[in-house]
C-alpha cells in the first residue's frame, strides 16, 4: 500500500488525497505525520510537504493551499508543460513534479474561484468566461484526471512494480424533462392561450393544425420522444440513463406539466421502470431552497420511492448555498456541475466526487456528477450546425476516453422532436451514442 507523509493532516488535504487516489486513480493509501514510520516503510511512499523527508520517496513540494483554512486570492501562476495546464509551480529541480497537483486539484474541485468575488449572468450563474480554465484555455481538458496521471507516473518511476487499477471510460446520458408535452395535458387555460398564439403567429412552431391533430389524438405530441430515447437504452444496456423532472409551479422560467396530471404521472412511472429518476429543482429553487424539498416530495409521491438525484433548472448553481440545500433535503447525487454556454470541465473533471463546503471547511454527503456538454449549448449558445456539433461531441468523448473518465451529457426530450430549429439533431444524438458506446 502507498504510504503518504505530510507534516500536517487537514480536512482539505485528506479530502483531496481521497479524491485523487480513490476516486480517480483507484489506489488505496495510508497517511502519516510520523517521519520515523515513513522512513521505515518498505513499500511505495510519497512525501507531500515543503521539504523532502526521505530521499528514496517521491516528493511533491507543497503549496500552502491545503494547509490553510481561510478563503483568499491564490497565487496560481498557471503555466503550460508538455501541452497541459499546470497550477502552483514548485520551482527548483528537487521536487518530482514541477507543480503541486493536489493544491491544483483542490482549487478546481472545490470551485474555489466561485467563492471569490465574480460576475454572474442574467440568471445569477457563474459564467464560464470568469473561470480560470476558460481564461487559460484548458476548459475542455480533464485536468484533474490528467494531473492525477502525472502523480501516478511519478510513483511508477520510483516504484516500477507498484500497481494501479486501469480506469474504464463510461458513457452517461441524462435527459431534462422541462416540458413533457408540447400540446397535451396542459389544462384548459394554457391550451386556450396556446391556440391564441397559434392564430396570431401561425408561421412559428406552434402550429394550430398540429395542435388540433395532437389534441384529437390523430398525431403524437412532438415533445413525446420518450420511447425513442428508451429505445437506445434497450439496445445499449451498458448506457447509464437518468431523467430529471421539473415539478415546480408554473412561472416565467418554469412551464412544466402539472404534477397532478394523471397522464404525466403514468409517464414518469413508465420511465422509472427503465431508467433512474431525479428531481429538476425549479428556477427559483436557487434563491428559495425550501422549494427543493417541496418538488422532491412531489416526485417521491408519484414514484413511491426516495429521490436522491437532482439537477437545478437553468443550471442555476450558487456556492455553497445550492449544495447545502440539497444536503439538507436528503439529495445524495447532483448533476448540475457544468456550464450552459460552453462545453467543458467546470470542475476540471467529469469523475464523480464529493462536495467540499469551502466556507465550513468540510466534506459533505453529496456526490457531484459533472457533465461535459448540453444540447442547448451546442445549438443555441454556440449556434452550431448538426455536423459541427458532432465534431465537438466526438472531441469531448475522446478526451474522456483518454483519461478513462465519464462522458456525461444533457439532452431535452423536446429537442429530439426533429422539427423546426431542431431538424437534424436526432442524427447528432444517434451519432453521439454510436461514437460513445460503439
Amino acid at each position: 500500500m502507498l504510504l503518504i507523509y505530510t507534516p500536517k493532516i487537514t480536512n482539505r488535504l485528506g479530502y483531496t488525497l481521497n479524491v485523487v487516489f480513490q476516486n480517480v486513480l483507484k489506489k488505496e493509501f495510508s497517511l502519516t505525520t510520523d517521519t520515523a514510520t515513513f522512513k521505515k516503510h518498505e513499500g511505495a511512499k510519497l512525501c507531500y510537504g515543503p521539504e523532502r523527508k526521505d530521499k528514496e520517496a517521491v516528493w511533491v513540494k507543497s503549496a500552502n493551499l491545503l494547509f490553510e483554512t481561510n478563503i483568499a486570492e491564490q497565487e496560481l501562476r498557471p503555466f503550460q508543460e508538455e501541452g497541459e495546464a499546470r497550477l502552483f509551480p514548485t520551482y527548483g529541480k528537487e521536487s518530482d513534479l514541477s507543480f503541486d497537483p493536489f493544491a491544483a486539484s483542490f482549487y478546481m474541485l472545490s470551485r474555489y474561484e466561485e467563492y471569490l468575488p465574480h460576475k454572474t449572468d442574467e440568471h445569477g450563474r457563474f459564467m464560464a468566461q470568469e473561470s480560470l480554465a476558460y481564461k487559460e484555455g484548458f476548459l475542455r481538458s480533464a485536468v484533474v484526471d490528467r494531473w492525477a496521471t502525472r502523480v501516478k507516473e511519478a510513483i511508477k518511476k520510483h516504484y516500477p512494480d507498484e500497481e494501479f487499477e486501469n480506469r474504464k471510460f463510461e458513457f452517461e446520458q441524462t435527459v431534462d424533462i422541462d416540458a413533457a408535452y408540447c400540446y397535451k395535458n396542459k389544462g384548459l387555460g394554457r391550451t386556450l392561450m396556446g391556440v391564441a398564439r397559434d392564430i396570431v403567429k401561425e408561421h412559428e412552431a406552434g402550429s394550430l393544425k398540429e395542435r388540433i391533430r395532437v389534441l384529437m389524438r390523430k398525431e403524437e405530441d412532438p415533445f413525446d420522444t420518450f420511447d425513442y430515447i428508451l429505445s437506445f437504452k434497450r439496445s445499449h444496456r451498458e448506457m447509464r440513463l437518468i431523467f430529471f423532472v421539473l415539478l415546480g409551479d408554473y412561472g416565467v422560467y418554469d412551464k412544466p406539466i402539472s404534477y397532478h396530471n394523471n397522464d404525466f404521472q403514468e409517464l414518469l412511472k413508465h420511465l422509472c421502470d427503465h431508467a433512474k429518476m431525479g428531481v429538476h429543482p425549479s428556477y427559483n429553487a436557487m434563491t428559495e431552497p425550501h422549494l427543493v424539498d417541496i418538488e422532491m416530495n412531489r416526485l417521491s409521491e408519484i414514484l413511491h420511492r426516495r429521490i436522491v438525484r437532482s439537477r437545478f433548472h437553468f443550471l442555476r448553481l450558487r456556492f455553497p448555498d445550492s449544495y447545502r440545500s440539497l444536503v439538507k433535503a436528503g439529495i445524495r447525487h447532483d448533476y448540475t456541475m457544468g456550464y450552459a454556454d460552453t462545453p467543458g470541465y467546470r470542475a476540471g473533471t467529469a469523475t464523480p466526487y464529493p462536495f467540499y463546503d469551502l466556507s465550513r471547511d468540510e466534506e459533505k454527503q453529496l456526490t457531484i456528477h459533472p457533465f461535459v456538454l448540453m444540447d442547448t449549448t451546442l445549438q443555441q449558445y454556440m449556434q452550431l450546425k448538426p455536423a459541427e456539433a458532432i465534431r465537438v461531441i466526438e472531441a469531448s468523448i475522446d478526451e474522456a476516453r483518454t483519461v478513462g473518465s465519464t462522458f456525461s451529457c444533457i439532452w431535452h426530450n423536446q429537442h429530439l422532436c426533429d422539427k423546426e430549429g431542431w431538424k437534424g439533431w436526432r442524427e447528432v444524438y444517434e451519432r453521439m451514442i454510436e461514437y460513445g458506446i460503439g
